[in-house]
């Protein structure tokens, strides 16, 4: 069964490049917010020598490698919890992906535009964070709606989806993604309906300059991003894609 990964981020910070070095396609890319509109997909094939070793044991008629689809999103931008930006259609694209792979950019370049005009990861991280924030508090009020009428009607199982889901409402209230609470297999479960797009595991990928690929000590913006993933448990791949 094949994985799929969303690359997101803001307009114009290497989305569309990034997915052509990793899918060889030939997706639109510019110095401009809004290159892409509607997303772009790619599918890799994963080398796994294991299944090398398991075919000279068992030779099968055919060996089909698990793959990797790649689905470049359009940028987001403040607002696209509310529709700004054609937001709502883009979150969509998002839910389907299994994790996020989040483009920040990490590099200065005055002939590059940034939609903020300026240069700060934390910001743009936090911009991207509330408007996924956002889109699952509106789920999740949704369902809330639903399942207190049941369980006015004492009916077990929603009384006990209402008990897993005021922590999380409460912690998206609050600003926290759901990939930072310490949920269990069961809240998962309640949950894994729902599609919540901050219960997705989060890779940052640092945009940096080439400069800065060679020493990463040296790019401050590199750093507060590292920082920020530490404290959330996620990580940082370091890549040029100018």
């Amino acid at each position: 069964m094949g994985f799929q990964c969303g690359i997101v981020g803001l307009p114009n910070v290497g989305k569309s490049t990034i997915f052509n070095a990793l899918t060889a396609a030939e997706a639109e890319s510019a110095n401009f917010p809004f290159c892409t509109i509607e997303p772009n997909t790619g599918v890799v094939q994963v080398p796994d020598p294991r299944l090398d070793d398991i075919a000279r044991c068992i030779p099968p008629e055919k060996i089909i490698p698990t793959t990797m689809t790649f689905v470049d999103i359009a940028g987001l931008v403040k607002g696209a919890s509310k529709g700004e930006g054609l937001g709502n259609q883009f979150l969509g694209h998002i839910r389907s992906t299994n994790a996020i792979a989040h483009v920040v950019r990490c590099f200065e370049d005055e002939n590059v535009v940034h939609v903020d005009g300026s240069v700060d990861p934390i910001r743009d991280v936090e911009v991207i964070d509330t408007e996924l924030i956002f889109a699952d508090l509106e789920t999740i009020e949704k369902r809330f709606g639903t399942l207190e009428k049941k369980a006015k009607a004492q009916e077990k199982d929603a009384q006990r989806a209402i008990a897993t889901l005021a922590p999380v409402k409460a912690a998206l209230e609050q600003g926290r993604p759901v990939r930072s609470l310490d949920l269990t297999e069961a809240d998962h479960a309640v949950l894994r309906d729902l599609h919540l797009i901050t219960a997705k595991k989060v890779m940052y990928v640092a945009n940096v300059d080439e400069a800065s690929l060679h020493d990463l000590a040296s790019n401050p913006f590199y750093a507060r991003l590292v920082a920020h993933a530490e404290s959330e448990g996620s990580v940082v791949l370091p890549i040029c894609g100018k």
